[in-house]
């Protein structure tokens, strides 16, 4: 059975790296987008500019206008539909009484502090996390033509709740944000002399507070329980004895973790029980999905 084509809405940085990536992939791909500049932009990238979306529909919009993303749009009744944003339970709530099964929540974990459609990067995706959510009631076909959109660019499915991936990337995306506006702040309070000193450190601490902050804004806001409950944790541990910490958080990031290979069915139990361990999809072989768990 052939793949089903994929509409991208919203050709910006995340939209368009994601067509671009599709095109490279041989898939067949449209895109829309409100701007004139992105749509010639995807077109010179052999993007097809229609209003007419189908197949996979994805949402590559900012997460305030999720809701209305295909208002103007003629949408195949059958399409399945996703999305790229980075908090899932706001965006399942807004999508699925309109959409109901037909929606898959999804988040891959890429881009950097660049935005618009200057900053596409086909490549993107190679090689990233793609969280993919599985609700009580996803229907598993249309999850796996989602899955497939993902490792078709390059990606790692990671399957989740959307409860599960707004906890998670609340302590890995929304905290490292504000810390990086508060690390910013302060060192800029601290005077000229520490700007002029500040090198690499403060460089990767604050570069992504350098992104769009009504998008950070949006991000953080719309996860708010989640991001409070983790910001707190990181108060709790600044609290500890110094020495303490810094061997604490050094033992994280110098772990070495091998990996293991998997195959598992189209199942929700064992996708969650894959995603939950830290692992992820990285292909299909007949009825059955290929991954890995850490080892």
């Amino acid at each position: 059975m052939p793949a089903p084509p994929v509409s991208v809405v919203g050709l910006g940085q995340l939209g368009g790296s994601l067509a671009a990536a599709l095109v490279a992939a041989g898939r067949a791909v449209s895109g829309w987008d409100v701007d004139p500049a992105a749509r010639d932009a995807a077109a010179a990238r052999g993007v097809t500019i229609s209003q007419q979306v189908s197949g996979v529909v994805v949402l590559a919009v900012p997460l305030p206008a999720m809701a209305t993303a295909l208002d103007g749009l003629a949408v195949d009744p059958d399409a399945t539909v996703t999305d790229l944003g980075s908090v899932k339970t706001p965006v399942l709530e807004a999508l699925t009484p309109a959409l109901g099964r037909r929606f898959v929540g999804g988040h891959p974990m890429c881009g950097t502090e660049r935005s618009g459609h200057t900053a596409v990067d086909p490549a993107l995706f190679a090689g990233r996390r793609w969280a993919l959510c599985l609700e009580p009631d996803t229907d598993l076909a249309r999850w796996l033509r989602v899955a497939e959109v993902a490792l078709a660019v390059g990606a790692e499915v990671v399957p989740a709740t959307a409860a599960e991936h707004d906890a998670a990337v609340a302590a890995i995306s929304h905290v490292p944000h504000l810390l990086a506006a508060a690390l910013a702040t302060a060192a800029a309070e601290a005077g000229p002399l520490a700007l002029a000193l500040a090198a690499g450190s403060f460089g990767s601490g604050t570069r992504v507070i350098g992104s769009d902050p009504a998008f950070v804004t949006a991000m953080v806001e719309g996860n708010a329980g989640p991001t409070g409950a983790a910001l707190d944790r990181v108060r709790a541990e600044l609290a500890r004895p110094w020495p303490e910490l810094v061997a604490a958080g050094h033992a994280v990031v110098t772990r070495e973790t091998g990996r293991r290979s998997v195959r598992m069915p189209l199942e929700r139990a064992a996708l969650l029980a894959l995603g939950r361990a830290g692992g992820a999809v990285t292909g299909r072989l007949a009825a059955f999905l290929e991954g890995w768990v850490p080892a």
